[in-house]
């Protein structure tokens, strides 16, 4: 039997990988522009699960943000316990910049660990695929968000 304490370290990568993906939906609206030189004004994505939505939106000179525009209550009481009093209102995604046609790496603040990550995300139509690792790569993991304006 698992304490509490074992069961909540085991889900935190998860966790940190699904915002990680969020973080690679920044770069989907960049990726859209001829060749990646102008920034979009401002698009919102969901997580698979639909418990976080984002606005990414242009943040200093090439740079992409994303903003928690609405949360599930579950969302919220995680980033709490994780000493996120504000989910909704905070930048998790950070300072991503265009690598390569329709590729982006930034940083992502993960709200229920209190703890920020490299990360870096692929845009293909309304699909980002983000992917991030943990130990020094050797855990991985990447998730598939959804463009839904």
């Amino acid at each position: 039997m698992q304490s509490k304490a074992q069961v909540r370290r085991t889900s935190r990568p998860l966790r940190w990988m699904t915002a990680l993906a969020g973080a690679m939906i920044l770069a989907a609206p960049v990726a859209s522009q001829a060749g990646g030189a102008t920034l979009p004004t401002a698009s919102e994505w969901r997580n698979p699960k639909d418990t976080v939505r984002i606005r990414f939106s242009p943040c200093g000179q090439d740079r992409m943000c994303g903003i928690v525009t609405w949360a599930s209550d579950k969302a919220k009481a995680d980033a709490r316990r994780g000493g996120t009093d504000q989910l909704v209102g905070t930048n998790l995604f950070r300072n991503f910049k265009r690598v390569a046609p329709g590729e982006y790496k930034g940083h992502v603040f993960v709200p229920d660990m209190n703890r920020t990550f490299s990360g870096h995300m692929e845009i293909k139509g309304d699909s980002m695929i983000g992917k991030g690792c943990v130990l020094a790569g050797l855990i991985c993991k990447q998730q598939v968000w959804t463009r839904i304006s």
